[in-house]
């Protein structure tokens, strides 16, 4: 499955982009060009990095990853900026980055970082989400089993996966797309009804009552969100 990034840049003329060389790499790569658009892409969908080219004023790169940060935007971040526009690179891990790039950007070295964090990014999520408790009820991810009630139930390997890539980013809006890449492995969104067919299903084992939702919300127009 491809990695999904977020490449928050404005290009000036013909330069080569982050995202440019990021699509050579086979990254999947969305592009968004403001401080607003930047923040609705994150919380709409759901990546595996994001890498901020700092442009003021356009893109102020700590406004946004303490913006980020603030929405409880956990991805690992680079920030890439000239040396003369970020002095003090501690004020940009503050921020909430994680790493830094002076530019103008060696792009395999870029290459390098964005592997190892995302490598560090995943031990530690998948460490971390190994169970979960929400609602009175506990799902190990190992198991694939749900404990509810004194009873256990057991999920399918793709429930299994649905509700650990809710869990990773609840209180996110996530949308049917990108469930459809990060659960299916889709690269590019087929016509398919399959994810609310499996988001009702999950539903059946963990909501009350699932025709009134309280744990897998559904964001009429957009998707949807866990509240566990």
């Amino acid at each position: 499955m491809s990695p999904s990034l977020l490449a928050v840049e404005n290009p000036a003329g013909v330069e080569r982009t982050a995202g440019d060389a990021l699509r050579g790499w086979g990254y999947t790569v969305l592009t968004a060009r403001s401080f607003d658009l930047a923040v609705d892409a994150a919380l709409a969908g759901a990546f595996d990095l994001i890498i901020i080219n700092h442009s003021e004023p356009r893109i102020n790169a700590m406004e946004l990853c303490a913006e980020f940060r603030r929405r409880n935007i956990q991805v690992p971040i680079i920030v890439l900026a000239a040396r003369d526009q970020f002095p003090d690179r501690v004020a940009i891990f503050k921020a909430g980055a994680d790493d830094c790039l002076p530019k103008p950007v060696d792009f395999e070295e870029l290459q390098v970082r964005i592997e190892a964090l995302m490598v560090r990014w995943v031990r530690n999520r998948n460490y971390e989400l190994s169970s979960y408790e929400f609602g009175g009820m506990r799902v190990d991810f190992r198991q694939s089993e749900l404990f509810r009630n004194g009873t256990t139930t057991g999920l399918s390997e793709r429930e299994s996966r649905l509700l650990r890539y809710f869990v990773e980013n609840r209180g996110k809006t996530i949308s049917r797309n990108a469930l459809l890449r990060h659960v299916w492995g889709y690269r590019e969104a087929p016509l398919t009804r399959t994810v609310d067919v499996h988001v009702l299903r999950l539903r059946q084992k963990i909501e009350d009552d699932p025709k009134e939702p309280r744990f897998i919300v559904t964001v009429h127009g957009l998707g949807y969100r866990f509240d566990g």
